[in-house]
């Protein structure tokens, strides 16, 4: 039988903006050496101050919203925004705090979006609903109609 190599393994820990934490496992054979980079201290790039991600910094829209974001170190992260307004895109480091910030700030955009879908189809509904019951009092639908 073939002898394999075996595999170390590390795991490092993510919290997602959404606040889920996900275990990420990295592989490398054991009679690998570890590359220099792993013997030094990653240097990551300071977060920007907090800020509210949803404004543009150009034309004030409240709009923004996340193209990308990935993490930038133990406790920031890389953010991609883009401003349909004024289709500004920038991308900046933020602090795990901010992303939350902006995480629940897009919740709360959703569920207005949602509660504004819902009434709207009502509605629609409700629109339909009296233009057949008026159709069908005024004897205008027809057995072939359907």
């Amino acid at each position: 039988m073939e002898s394999h190599d075996e595999q170390i393994h590390f795991v490092k820990r993510v919290v997602l903006p959404s606040g889920k934490t996900i275990e990420v496992v990295y592989f490398r054979e054991s009679d690998q050496p570890l590359p220099e980079l792993e013997h030094q201290a990653p240097v990551h790039p300071p977060a920007e101050a907090h800020q509210d991600l949803q404004v543009c910094l150009e034309c004030s829209s409240e709009l923004v919203y996340p193209v990308r974001w990935e993490e930038s170190g133990p406790e920031n992260w890389n953010v991609l925004l883009h401003c349909p307004n004024c289709d500004l895109y920038r991308e900046g480091i933020f602090a795990q705090d901010t992303v939350e910030c902006f995480d629940e700030e897009l919740d709360r955009g959703a569920d207005a979006l949602a509660r504004d879908y819902k009434r709207l189809m009502r509605a629609n509904m409700a629109d339909e609903i009296e233009r057949f019951v008026g159709a069908l009092k005024s004897d205008a639908i027809l057995p072939e109609d359907f």
